[in-house]
């Protein structure tokens, strides 16, 4: 049982974004939540809202059943780059030195280690061979 979470187009390059993503990678969720507030970077607000995001999407997903929250881990969180916007700033001699700002996609994977997945049971084909 999982559920995913995509933030887009956030206001950060995807390489300040992935040192705070590969410290959480593989942790439980509230184990990773506690590390976030003790990171002095600005994304952890942003990747913290986007794993609670992805616990309540496993919440709504699965109504019917009882989730324990403190046994959901954080399968795979992903960060990858996004759109630029191209700036310029002006230089001597009437020059321009071009300014990419850069913006990132977050991705967070969070299942249930515990959960019993029904087993999908697939039958075997043998071929015979035709003997002549």
């Amino acid at each position: 049982m999982e559920a995913r979470a995509v933030r887009k187009h956030i206001r950060s390059s995807p390489r300040k974004m992935r040192t705070v993503v590969n410290v959480i990678r593989g942790k439980s969720v509230p184990e990773a939540l506690d590390i976030l507030n003790f990171l002095p970077q600005k994304v952890t607000s942003i990747v913290r809202l986007t794993v609670l995001s992805a616990v309540h999407n496993l919440i709504d997903q699965n109504k019917d059943e009882r989730i324990d929250e403190e046994s959901l881990v954080v399968s795979e969180i992903r960060v990858d780059g996004g759109p630029a916007f191209k700036r310029y700033r002006p230089v001597s001699r009437g020059r321009a030195h071009p300014i990419l700002k850069r913006t990132c996609h977050l991705t967070v994977v969070v299942s249930d280690p515990n959960a019993t997945e029904p087993v999908v049971e697939t039958a075997e084909v043998v071929a015979e061979e035709d003997e002549a």
